[in-house]
């Protein structure tokens, strides 16, 4: 009985020894599982916005793109010679400014007066000359009713010279008949002889009168061109148009008065010139006053500069290119003009250009100049700005290439890290496949799509995070923390 209870106490104490080490078992066997799906997931790291944003990562597409063809030089942004628009004064005076620096201006925009006295010498010479040009339009619009007047005396006198001679004849036919005596014949030829004297007067004055109109006409049209080139100086330095400085007038209704005008109205509306009494000065074309050279109130000698206005949209670039390069390059090539690395500006914001070559070159640096205006401007485009312009030169094909910068060196591998197509929260770290680049862009042999995004700004941050446990994966905390393995 001894013996037998001995026993019944062992199976009892043995029994949850067995428990335990099967419960070890089943933990082992649930680790391994756990190990072996951790393991399928080990290319996955979870990047939620939150992450992105207080990492600074952000993503770049890869696209297509002859990596191989492409030359690559620095250079930087100028304005167009036509973008700058200097701005001075045209007679001595007084300045006032409606501007100031670093405003914008629209076209046809005020941007100063200048109170002139040379101004008023101008307009008091326009003044003589109209005068004189309404001067002579009465004197010949007067000519032809004196010349109606003298002609109607003319046919009075021509029909009294024929009475009279009828008359003077009858009386030399009764004189010789001895009826009419020789004091009543002289007295008859005496008339006769007074209105052939008279005629003779009349149609000399006609004479007269058809010169005095051949010479106001004259005059007026000299008094005319004078006022034209008056008015053309005027607009010249008012910038405003002839036609509209002698509005109401039309600036050619006196070149053709002749006899046959009428009589001017009472009262004349006063010519657009007349009323100016500073000359305004506006902006020829859209920009930026640039700078601003006399202060307000100054007085200014014909001829100084007063300010300058630029236009920040006719911008080119200028690169210089290598001189080995010149068989490659030539005028009309297509190109990109890209934003330099790092920084705020998406590295894919680029313009499209047209290649020219340059007419100088430096023999010492041995290179050449290159300029390419682009067919839009980015809103980082700005004078003096720098950046690359990446010209495509002929032959060759297209690759699919992402920025060299987002290829991280981790050991002997070099990785790249995709967005997951299929969870934007999700990048998978790939060993790169990579094919020929350019100094920017890399050719990628395979593991990617045109479309898809790598990781461009944070790549180094992944790669610390992931070096460390490949086999493990993880995910980053909304702090930018990283931990290992899934998120619980």
């Amino acid at each position: 009985m001894r013996i037998l209870g001995f026993l019944i106490s062992f199976l009892l104490a043995a029994l949850p020894a067995c428990s335990r080490e099967s419960q070890i078992a089943n933990t082992d066997e649930h680790a391994d599982a756990h190990a072996a799906e951790s393991s399928a997931m080990t290319n996955r790291v979870d990047v939620p916005e939150s992450v992105r944003r207080n990492l600074g990562i952000t993503f770049a597409r890869v696209d297509s793109r002859p990596v191989a063809q492409t030359i690559r030089v620095p250079g930087q942004f100028e304005l167009e010679p036509e973008a700058r628009r200097e701005y001075r004064t045209m007679l001595d005076g007084r300045v006032e400014l409606l501007v100031k620096q670093f405003d914008t201006v629209e076209s046809g925009q005020p941007l100063y007066r200048l109170a002139s006295p040379l101004w008023r010498s101008l307009q008091e010479k326009l003044s003589d000359a109209e005068s004189t040009i309404r001067q002579t339009e009465a004197r010949v619009a007067s000519i032809p009713m004196l010349l109606s007047a003298h002609r109607r005396h003319e046919q009075i006198l021509e029909e009294n010279i024929t009475l009279w001679e009828q008359r003077v004849g009858q009386l030399e036919q009764m004189h010789d008949a001895g009826v009419v005596s020789a004091d009543e014949l002289t007295s008859s030829q005496n008339m006769l002889a007074t209105q052939r004297a008279d005629l003779a007067e009349i149609l000399e004055k006609e004479a007269d009168l058809q010169g005095q109109i051949i010479a106001a006409q004259a005059e007026h049209d000299a008094a005319h061109a004078r006022f034209r080139l008056l008015i053309a100086t005027a607009s010249m330095l008012l910038g405003i148009d002839e036609q509209d400085l002698a509005a109401p007038y039309d600036l050619d209704e006196h070149l053709h008065t002749g006899i046959h005008n009428h009589e001017e109205p009472p009262t004349r509306p006063i010519a657009a010139w007349r009323e100016i009494d500073e000359i305004v000065v506006r902006a020829s074309l859209g920009g930026v006053i640039e700078s601003v050279v006399l202060t307000n109130g100054a007085w200014a000698s014909t001829g100084t500069l007063v300010l300058t206005c630029v236009d920040p949209n006719r911008l080119r670039f200028r690169a210089m290119g290598m001189q080995s390069d010149l068989g490659r390059l030539k005028s009309g090539l297509p190109a990109l003009i890209v934003p330099p690395k790092g920084g705020s500006i998406e590295l894919q914001d680029t313009m499209d250009a047209t290649l020219t070559l340059g007419l100088g070159a430096d023999a010492q640096e041995r290179t050449v100049e290159l300029i390419a205006v682009p067919a839009r401007l980015a809103s980082w485009a700005r004078p003096g700005v720098s950046a690359h312009l990446e010209i495509v030169t002929a032959g060759g094909q297209s690759e699919l290439a992402i920025p060299l910068s987002s290829v991280i060196q981790d050991g002997l591998s070099k990785l790249i890290f995709r967005r997951d197509p299929n969870n934007p929260d999700k990048v998978i770290r790939l060993e790169a496949d990579l094919g020929i680049n350019d100094g920017r862009w890399v050719v990628v042999q395979s593991g990617l799509r045109e479309g898809d995004e790598v990781v461009l700004d944070g790549v180094y941050q992944l790669m610390i995070a992931t070096s460390s446990s490949v086999q493990k994966g993880g995910h980053f905390h909304s702090d930018g923390t990283f931990h290992a393995g899934e998120e619980e």
